[in-house]
């Protein structure tokens, strides 16, 4: 071993890096470090390792292993077959394994790399021939009874990124024990075999096959049966009509062709693409971040095309077309209204009662279940109260709802819709993960069917949900941090905020003036609320999150994320349909989550940065 660094740790993965890597430009990438003597740099890249935590991998494209590139591929490829290996039996490697990619550098070339490690190992490989929208992984793991699945994108990271997302055989993304599984057999197979780098050998291999014809082809037709006939009919005459028109951006990414073909099928008007954002491109040339969660920012050139095009209604994919976002004018005003997730989750949610309902006539609505993450609105509980549905809440990310939904579905119950804050909707269960395709489909059909039946807008119908089930006002953002110590401090502090005793919450804030009723702690397990004083839903202790409800029925969750180096905050005050004053309950809950950010996060002393929007 070169003794290079000083430092016989780092020698030693130096050592690796030079033996394994089998990129030219990766590889020069650490050779040049070496020559600059930059043994800091050297540690973060190759002493720390990128680890496999929500859904999968995700972080920066460069050399070392904490990063995205081809060796930390590879190694990551030959963990998940070798624990597939152990899984499942040698009879069943001809369900196959299901491999997608979207529009980012390297995609492409990850998910071969992949493939290639599958099929010298006998498993047969369903690699899909072009770009294609995240959802359809999942899909084809359910329609092919597939072992498995893996999407390689960073959805609606910056342009630097990319992921692998991965999904077991049951169509949803990965949860323990299977994520813990798949770190330690990645661990214990890092040394990447000769063949492993071969893509060559995908070249008239028998056990390779391009699912996306069919794929394609049972995507659009299953989408179809979740459509009522009375809706699609109310859809053509809108269309014919030519009142109604949609805007539509995928944010540079892959949506484009998959929400057109889903527009032409479903018989919706006519949808305009921002002709600048259509095109799939992996520099993101005209959006700071491609997230159209960011809101206004990240919708310039759609409200500038729709404004040209006397458009109200504007709809928004992330590039990797699993997220939807929405904005409708108000043609009174002139105002631009982006909706929340929250408010799309309200929404698309009553839509999909009305929608099955009209499916099956006689349906018993007490069989039915709509699901909301912990840090999503509770909209859907107060109306599944009224209404006579259930309301299931896990814990944050597609990956609890979908497995939740399965676990439902074992039952014999229907799940409708599940949805997440974070612009995430799953209507339906064709596809167990959040759909910006299908929910897209669904959207304009729900607003061709207000416009036809009662005269009205998305937002109007909004006005009307909190009139029937009280007003559920949010105030959701984020502060960033990439110091995890910083972190850890923030957190420990409203840990052992009495004196810094052992396990003592805030009491209230603002002086006193709004008392807080019951602390959860899901990072540690506490939860006030409970008669042992432990909480019912799972806990990480890798992950922060502490969730907060006052007397006055504010509820607030602060968590760090999962994937980007952020403080996330999530607050919302439910009213009763009686009470009416909406601007002054709106006005309380923003005075509330300011106090909450200043006391318990203290912005100052931590040099925490809002978000610029």
């Amino acid at each position: 071993m070169a003794k290079l660094s000083g430092d016989a740790k780092l020698d030693e993965q130096i050592d690796m890096w030079l033996k394994w890597d089998r990129n030219e430009k990766t590889l020069n990438e650490i050779k040049q470090l070496i020559a600059s003597n930059e043994w800091d740099q050297l540690k973060k890249r190759l002493l720390e390792r990128l680890a496999f935590g929500t859904a999968g991998l995700r972080g920066c494209m460069r050399a070392g292993f904490d990063s995205m590139n081809d060796l930390v591929i590879v190694q990551t490829a030959q963990g998940l077959c070798e624990y597939i290996k152990k899984q499942y039996t040698v009879d069943e490697y001809q369900r196959g394994v299901v491999f997608g990619y979207d529009g980012r550098y390297n995609s492409k070339r990850f998910a071969e790399l992949s493939s290639t490690i599958f099929v010298q190992n006998g498993i047969k490989v369903f690699l899909y021939s072009r770009m294609v929208a995240t959802p359809f992984v999942p899909f084809a793991i359910l329609q092919k009874n597939s072992l498995a699945g893996v999407m390689v994108t960073a959805s609606h990271n910056p342009k630097e990124d990319n992921g692998y997302k991965v999904y077991w055989g049951n169509g949803a993304q990965i949860i323990s024990p299977h994520d813990k599984g798949i770190q330690q057999s990645i661990l214990e197979n890092l040394e990447p075999k000769e063949e492993s780098w071969n893509t060559d050998f995908l070249k008239n291999c028998d056990l390779l096959e391009d699912p996306f014809e069919e794929m394609y082809a049972s995507y659009y037709k299953t989408l179809l049966q979740h459509i009522p006939q009375s809706f699609k009919d109310i859809n053509k005459k809108q269309k014919d009509l030519g009142e109604i028109k949609f805007v539509y951006t995928a944010m540079h990414g892959v949506g484009w062709p998959y929400v057109e073909k889903a527009f032409e099928e479903a018989n919706l008007p006519a949808l305009l693409p921002v002709e600048e954002q259509k095109e799939a491109d992996p520099e993101f040339p005209t959006v700071k971040f491609p997230n159209p969660e960011e809101g206004k920012s990240s919708l310039e050139l759609s409200i500038k095309k729709a404004e040209a095009e006397g458009v109200t209604v504007i709809l928004a994919n992330d590039p990797d077309a699993d997220r939807l976002a929405c904005a409708e004018k108000d043609n009174k005003t002139g105002v631009w209204k982006v909706f929340n997730g929250n408010e799309l989750g309200a929404l698309i949610g009553w839509w999909s009662v009305q929608n099955y309902k009209a499916l099956h006539p006689d349906v018993n609505l007490a069989e039915c279940y709509l699901l909301a993450s912990t840090v999503s609105s509770k909209i859907l509980r107060s109306m599944g109260q009224k209404d006579g549905y259930n309301f299931v809440e896990t814990l944050t990310g597609f990956k609890w709802m979908g497995n939740e939904a399965i676990q439902l579905m074992k039952q014999g119950k229907q799940v409708l819709f599940a949805f997440e804050e974070a612009i995430g909707f799953m209507f339906s269960t064709s596809v167990l993960d959040k759909d910006g395709v299908s929910a897209a489909t669904h959207l304009a059909t729900m607003s061709c069917y207000l416009k036809e039946t009662h005269g009205i807008t998305l937002t109007e119908k909004l006005q009307e949900i909190y009139e029937t089930y009280g007003y559920h006002c949010t105030n959701c953002s984020y502060l960033f941090c990439d110091k995890a110590p910083v972190i850890k401090r923030i957190f420990d502090r409203l840990r052992n905020f009495q004196n810094g005793q052992p396990n003592t919450y805030p009491k209230s804030i603002l002086n006193g003036e709004f008392a807080i009723a019951n602390v959860r702690d899901l990072t540690t397990g506490v939860d006030t609320s409970q008669a042992d004083g432990k909480a019912t839903l799972p806990v990480s202790s890798s992950t922060q999150m502490i969730t907060f409800t006052f007397e006055n029925g504010l509820v607030i969750t602060l968590r760090t994320s999962g994937t980007e180096p952020k403080i996330k905050y999530y607050a919302e005050l439910c009213a009763k349909p009686e009470e009416k004053n909406w601007p002054a309950l709106r006005a309380t809950l923003d005075r509330m989550v300011e106090g909450i950010v200043e006391e318990f996060l203290q912005p100052t002393v931590n040099d925490l940065k809002p978000k610029s929007d």
